[in-house]
C-alpha cells in the first residue's frame, strides 16, 4: 500500500457557499460600503447650509430675476413688462448713467490707493521691533469699524464747511470749503475714507510678507542690490498672489459700497449725484420709489458687472501672477 505525497494530492474546488451565507455577505459589504460614505449623516449635519443656501440665497435670486423683468411697487402684484427695465435703464435714465461714473471713479481711484498704503504700512510693520503688535492693531483699527454709520456721521463733520480739515488748513493759511456740498470734491471724501480703512489689505499683505524666504534677500544684499530694486524684483513678484487676491476682494467690496455715500450725502447723493454711488440709487429705487421691479435689474446688471470685473482679473493673472517657488 503506497502513501500519497503532497505534490501528487490534488487541490479540491471550494465548496459552493450557502445561499443563506452569501445573502449575509452581500449584506456585510452594503453596511461597509455605507460605513466608509457615511450613510446620511453628512448630509444631515449639512442640512442647515443647504436650507440657508437654497432658501436665503438661490431662491432670492431666481426670484429678483423674475421681478427684473416686472413693474413691481411692493403694494400691488407684480406686473410683467419683459426688458422694459433693462431698456429704460440704458437709454431713459440719465441719474443710472451718473452712478455708473460715480462708481467707476471710486473703484478705480479707491483700490490701486488703498492697496498701495497697505502694501507700504505692512513693509513697515513686517519688523522685529518692541511693541509691534500695538502698532499693527492701531492700523488694523479704521477696519474693524468698517462702514459704520458713526463713522461717516464723524466724516462729514471733519470736511465739513467748518470741519477739523479746515482747521488744519487753516494753519497754513488755506483757506478750505465745505468738501461735502461740492460736486468737485464730495465723491473724492467717500475715496478718502475708503483708503483710510485700509487694515484689512495691510493684515494679508503682512501675513505674505511673513512667508517670503530671507535668504533671496540676503543674496541680492550681497549682490549689492539696493532696497528698491529688492522690491520690485523679489518682493512684488512674489507677491503678486497676494496682490491679485486683494485686488479682487477690494473690487467686490468697492462697487458695493453703500453707507458711506449714504450718511454723508443724507440719502440723496448729492449734490448733483456727484456721490450717487450704484447701491445707493438701487436702494432709493427700490425702497424710497417703491421701484422693485425696477432695482431688481439693477442689482443683476451689478452682478454681472461685478462678475465680469473679477473674470477679467482671473484672465489677466495669466500674465502678471506668478505661483512658481
Amino acid at each position: 500500500m503506497t502513501t500519497a505525497t503532497t505534490d501528487e494530492v490534488a487541490e479540491e474546488p471550494p465548496a459552493p457557499a450557502a445561499p443563506s451565507d452569501q445573502r449575509e455577505r452581500d449584506r456585510m459589504r452594503r453596511r461597509l460600503a455605507r460605513r466608509r460614505g457615511g450613510g446620511w449623516w453628512p448630509y444631515l449635519f449639512l442640512a442647515p447650509w443647504f436650507v440657508g443656501l437654497f432658501g436665503l440665497t438661490i431662491y432670492p435670486m431666481l426670484d429678483s430675476l423674475y421681478l427684473s423683468f416686472t413693474d413691481f411697487d411692493l403694494l400691488t402684484p407684480a406686473r410683467w413688462v419683459g426688458l422694459d427695465n433693462y431698456t429704460r435703464m440704458f437709454a431713459d435714465d440719465p441719474v443710472f448713467w451718473d452712478s455708473v461714473h460715480a462708481t467707476l471713479v471710486y473703484v478705480l481711484v479707491s483700490v490701486p490707493l488703498k492697496l498701495a498704503l497697505a502694501l507700504g504700512v505692512a513693509m513697515l510693520l513686517n519688523r522685529d521691533l518692541k511693541g509691534i503688535g500695538l502698532y499693527r492693531a492701531a492700523f488694523y483699527l479704521p477696519s474693524l469699524l468698517g462702514g459704520a454709520v458713526a463713522v461717516a456721521i464723524v466724516w462729514r463733520q471733519v470736511f465739513g464747511g467748518d470741519g477739523l480739515f479746515n482747521d488744519f488748513l487753516a494753519w497754513f493759511g488755506i483757506k478750505g470749503q465745505d468738501w461735502i456740498s461740492s460736486p468737485d470734491s464730495a465723491l473724492y471724501t467717500l475715496v478718502l475714507l475708503a483708503v483710510w480703512q485700509f487694515g484689512t489689505p495691510m493684515v494679508i499683505f503682512l501675513a505674505g510678507l511673513k512667508q517670503l524666504p530671507k535668504d533671496v534677500y540676503e543674496a541680492a544684499a550681497l549682490d549689492g542690490a539696493r532696497p528698491v530694486t529688492r522690491f520690485f524684483r523679489i518682493t512684488l513678484p512674489l507677491l503678486t498672489p497676494i496682490v491679485f487676491f486683494n485686488v479682487v476682494l477690494q473690487i467686490i467690496d468697492a462697487f458695493k459700497t453703500f453707507t458711506p455715500a449714504f450718511v454723508i450725502s443724507n440719502g440723496s447723493g448729492g449734490p448733483l449725484d456727484s456721490t450717487m454711488l450704484y447701491s445707493l440709487y438701487l436702494y432709493k429705487k427700490g425702497f424710497t420709489d417703491l421701484q422693485m421691479g425696477y432695482a431688481s435689474a439693477l442689482a443683476w446688471v451689478l452682478f454681472l458687472v461685478i462678475a465680469g470685473f473679477t473674470a477679467v482679473n482671473f484672465v489677466a493673472s495669466r500674465y502678471w501672477v506668478h505661483y512658481d517657488d
